[in-house]
Parts: C-alpha cells; sequence; structure tokens
C-alpha cells in the first residue's frame, strides 16, 4: 500500500474557512488555536481521566493497537489533537468533494487467514469490514511511453515486450520465478503473531514452525537459499541474479520507493517480495474503499467503540507524565492529566515522541540514536474537485509520472502520483464532478520552506512554483479538456502543512532506514510502561507495516494465553 499525508485542518483555513479564528469570543478563539478550556476536554473525553492503557495519536498504528487492546478487554483511550481521526489516512470534505489525505493506493482488504494482510487480520479480529471495489491495473507515464500497468502474472510482461524489450521480459521472468516462491516464508508467519516478549516463542515460533518448515521444503533448495536474504536489502536478490536491464532496475527502485520511501537498495527483501505477491500472483488484484481512506479509519474507531475502547479528538497532548522512571499518564494542552494503569502508547514519531518527554528522564544513548536517525523528505499535495464534462470517460484510478529515470525516483520534482478516486468511489464528489490527489511521495525538501511564515508573500509564490510539476502531470493525465483556472477546489499542502498540522517533525514521511545498514526500532523504549507503534518502529513504513506494529505492541500488553485465543478467533 503506498502512503501520503496531508492534515485537515489546513483545508479550512486555506479556503479562508477562519470563522472560529475571527469571532466567538475568547473561548473560540482559544479552541481554535488548539487550547481549549479544562472543561471542554473534560466533555470530549468519554468517561474517566484514566485507562489501563492511554494512545497517543489515532493514525492507523494507533487504531489498530487501540481496537485490539479494547478487543482483549483493556480500557483503552485515544487521544486526537485533531477533530478527525485516521492521522495521516484520515479522509476531509469540501464542498462536497471528498479527499483522501494520504494512502490511495491498497491491495489485500478481501484476503483472510494466515497471508493475509495485516490490516485486514486488524479488522477481522474486530469483526469489521470494508466495502472495496476491486481493480487490476494503473496508468504509467515514463521516458519510454504512456502504458497501462496491469496486475499479475502474464498481464505486465506484455507491457514490457512493448515498452521496455525482451531483455526485460526475460529478467523479469527470471526475477518472478526467484521472488513468488519465497512470497511463501514471507507470509508463513503473519505479524499479528508477533510480541515483543519471551511469549513469542509460543505464539509465532512454535505455532508456525510448521508452515514454515513446509513453505522451505516446498520451495526447495534454492528457493530456500534466496529465503535467507529476506532481512536484507532486496537488492541483493537483483544482483544475486545478475539483473541489468535499465528498465527492470528502474521499475523496482520505483515500487520500492512507493513502498518504503527508499530505492531497492535499502529496502527490507521481505516487503518486496510480499508485495510482489499481491500484485503478481495469479489472481491478484489491487482494492480502492468505495467510501475513500476514511472508510478505513471509520471501521477501525467503530472496532474499538464496539468493544468499550474510548476516542477523545481535539485533545492535544503536551506531555508524557513520568514518575520514578515510568509513563504513567499524560499531560494535555488544557492543563488537565490523564493517568494510564498499565502503559502509556504513543502513535506519533520517534523525534516528535522525544520531545514529548522529560529530558531528565531519558537516557542520553537512547536521545542520540533517535536524533542520529535520517529522516525521509516530506510531501506536496494538490487536492482538486472539478467537472468531469470534458474529461476522458475512461480514467484509471491511478496515474504515475516519472519525468527523468536518470534523476533518480527519489529525486525532488521528479515523481508524481496521481489518484482518481471519484473513478470507482462515485459518491465521493458531487453528481457529474471528480476529485483528485496528486502529490509528490516525500521527495519534497524541507530546508528550502524551513522559516517561511506562510501567510507571506514568499511563501504563496513558492507554493505556485513547486506545485507547478504536479499541476503539468495532472494536466498530461487528464488532456486537453481539463482547465485548471476551472477547478471548484484547488488546496496545495507543503512541508510545513505537515509540520504544522500533523505534527511531524520537519515535515517528514518516517525514518529513512536502509535495510542491511540499520534496523527499525522495536516497540518498547528505556522507559517502562511506554511503548511506540507506527512508522518509526518495526516493521516500517506503510499501511501494512503500521497496522502490524499497532499489533504487535497490543499483543504486548495482554497475556500469552490471551493473545493465542486471539489468533484462534481469525484462524491464522
Amino acid at each position: 500500500m503506498a502512503s501520503g499525508v496531508l492534515g485537515r485542518p489546513l483545508h479550512l483555513r486555506e479556503l479562508g474557512f477562519q470563522r472560529r479564528e475571527r469571532k466567538g469570543g475568547v473561548r473560540a478563539s482559544r479552541a481554535a488555536q488548539g487550547v481549549a478550556s479544562p472543561d471542554s476536554h473534560v466533555k470530549r473525553i468519554p468517561g474517566k481521566l484514566e485507562a489501563d492503557v492511554v494512545v497517543i495519536g489515532s493514525g492507523v498504528g494507533g487504531l489498530c493497537c487501540a481496537g485490539l487492546l479494547a478487543k482483549y478487554g483493556q480500557d483503552v483511550l485515544v487521544l486526537e489533537s485533531h477533530d478527525l481521526p485516521g492521522g495521516a489516512a484520515h479522509s476531509f470534505e469540501v464542498k462536497g468533494f471528498k479527499f483522501d489525505s494520504g494512502p490511495s493506493l491498497f491491495s489485500g482488504f478481501q484476503s483472510r487467514g494466515l497471508q493475509a494482510n495485516p490490516l485486514a487480520q486488524v479488522l477481522d479480529a474486530l469483526d469489521e469490514s470494508v466495502q472495496c471495489a476491486s481493480y487490476n491495473s494503473w496508468m504509467v507515464y515514463v521516458p519510454e511511453g504512456d502504458f497501462l500497468s496491469r496486475i499479475g502474472p502474464t498481464e505486465f510482461i506484455s507491457d514490457l515486450a512493448k515498452y521496455a524489450g525482451a531483455d526485460a521480459v526475460r529478467e523479469w521472468k527470471q526475477l518472478l520465478d526467484a521472488v513468488i516462491p519465497m512470497s511463501a516464508a514471507a507470509m508463513a508467519l503473519p505479524p499479528l503473531a508477533i510480541r515483543g516478549d519471551w511469549g513469542v516463542l509460543s505464539t509465532a515460533a512454535a505455532r508456525y514452525a510448521p508452515s514454515l518448515l513446509k513453505s522451505f521444503i516446498q520451495m526447495g533448495p534454492q528457493g530456500a537459499i534466496g529465503a535467507t536474504k529476506l532481512l536484507r536489502p532486496f537488492s541483493d536478490i537483483v544482483e544475486s541474479l545478475k539483473l541489468k536491464d535499465p528498465f527492470i532496475l528502474n521499475w523496482l527502485d520505483l515500487l520500492s520507493f512507493l513502498l518504503a520511501g527508499v530505492k531497492s537498495d535499502g529496502v527490507l527483501s521481505a516487503e518486496m517480495v510480499y508485495m510482489f505477491a499481491e500484485w503478481y500472483k495469479p489472481g491478484s488484484s489491487l482494492e480502492y474503499p468505495l467510501h475513500g481512506s476514511g472508510a478505513i479509519v471509520d471501521a477501525l474507531v467503530r472496532g474499538i467503540r464496539k468493544f468499550g475502547g474510548r476516542l477523545a479528538l481535539g485533545t492535544h497532548v503536551d506531555s508524557i507524565i513520568v514518575e520514578n522512571g515510568r509513563a504513567v499518564g499524560v499531560q494535555l494542552s488544557s492543563g488537565l492529566s490523564v493517568r494510564a494503569r498499565k502503559a502509556v502508547v504513543s502513535n506519533a514519531s520517534m523525534w516528535d515522541t522525544l520531545n514529548l518527554l522529560p529530558a531528565e528522564s531519558v537516557p542520553s544513548s537512547y536521545r542520540d540514536k533517535v536524533n542520529k536517525t535520517q529522516q525521509c523528505e516530506s510531501f506536496l499535495h494538490l487536492h482538486l474537485g472539478f467537472d468531469a464534462k470534458d474529461i476522458p470517460e475512461d480514467l484509471e484510478i491511478h496515474h504515475i509520472v516519472v519525468n527523468d529515470w536518470k534523476r533518480g525516483v527519489d529525486a525532488d520534482q521528479n515523481v508524481v502520483l496521481i489518484s482518481i478516486p471519484s473513478v470507482l468511489g462515485k459518491e465521493l464528489a458531487p453528481t457529474g464532478k471528480h476529485v483528485l490527489h496528486a502529490y509528490t511521495p516525500g521527495t519534497e525538501p524541507y530546508d528550502i520552506w524551513e522559516g517561511l511564515d506562510r501567510r507571506s508573500s514568499e511563501y504563496k509564490k513558492l507554493k505556485a512554483e513547486r506545485s507547478e510539476v504536479m499541476w503539468q502531470a495532472v494536466e498530461r493525465v487528464l488532456g486537453p479538456g481539463f482547465d485548471r483556472n476551472k477547478c471548484e477546489v484547488k488546496l496545495v499542502g507543503t512541508p510545513l502543512t505537515h509540520q504544522r498540522f500533523l505534527r511531524r517533525k520537519r515535515g517528514t514521511y518516517g525514518p529513512a532506514i536502509r535495510a542491511g545498514e540499520d534496523a527499525f526500532p522495536g516497540h518498547s523504549t528505556p522507559l517502562p510502561q511506554l511503548f511506540c507503534c507506527g512508522d518509526s518502529t518495526f516493521p516500517g513504513i506503510g499501511i501494512p507495516a503500521v497496522a502490524a506494529s499497532g499489533a504487535i505492541v497490543a499483543n504486548s500488553l495482554v497475556s500469552v494465553s490471551q493473545h493465542q485465543e486471539l489468533l484462534d478467533a481469525i484462524g491464522i
């Protein structure tokens, strides 16, 4: 699943909807600034100002963690700064157009059982589902030409033959022959079986040893040897196969970057092998939630509340309370505190979590490691609402534009992703209209934006200049019938948007951790009772990964027997 990020409050302000800031007295003004009175916070938080587990942030990782904890019978409370849950994956509405703020490319929602997508397994545990439309292609605009890239083992080969040649076809077949058998090993141990203590020997090692052994036997000696590279960079597999075709190498870098924010020499082989299994096996398809990415968030929230969990919106956490070296709760911007009897779980990034902690409570070694971790760059976003009258009727839902392979897929202003979800989800736009989300995927440098006043002419000029690459990509996709001046909704988001509204340090996509050089941190911290989930933790960046991280933390906070019962209940 690909990802992108944006926060809803930006859109209201950029459209000029600032009524709360301009009128309504002192209380309204404080609320608009994210500082509410203690009384309003008490009303926002259902129940008592305490819980077994307090979760900071309602991103997908935090919601998955909270949902499973509620399912386990824990008293869990999620605290979210914004007025909508979902973090980078929420949806928002402007003038009847319903936009995805981030992720738009999904697969694996309908899968069930041992090899299901981690998010699908969490939803299954919560007895929730998401209504999706299935499709099997997306449009690609690359220097070699424009073509419809199809999902499946043989469909893509015909595209390669036409646009890349016989060598590319031969190497792609060679890659599939090597990688697809490895998927049995990559998927034989479901992330939901993992926990952060020695109980993992029971819930994972012993429970799935037979399926792991069976997968190795089925792969044969050569496949089993290849599977030993699953925890190495994917480029190791590519190099071992002696793949050299330029298009194949570029394509693999592109898929790697979309998946994890790094090229093939930095992405974990297991992640790529898992993706190949979802995209290039017989019967593969992509899926899109008919009601937008917000439908995923809604399903997780329903699951939390169904089992007695609580969610408080518009409730900002200022700091984590540490007493006697243990995390025991959180301090809110209102001045109120919420106590955590068992644990505090942070769904914020590693850098933002660090900033929530009292400086004296954090070992210098931990602080130094976090501060030295390299960050991915940020995003530019373009959200549009427009009339479909003069737009081609046979539009694909997804489009990707690569301007120059030589610059690299991680170069700024080089790759643009475009999603037009109203192609499948008709209710996402008014009748006869389309919604569109274009973005540069984690390649926008923060440095050129740093220190700018968002109200200044300099900031507005830079937005216009830097967003032009997205406008040109959109015009290429939609054809001559599209007129940017006639769009009913036009919203541009910048790295400062991320930093301000999603509270992401430097607006980052997440840690730029390269496989083989370092590993994503685990979920525990030097402080007892403080845990972390989300894209700063194992398994990493992306919707399936953050869902898995939330599940691992939830599992770690309950007994092995409860964990085993859950695995039995969802049939894995």
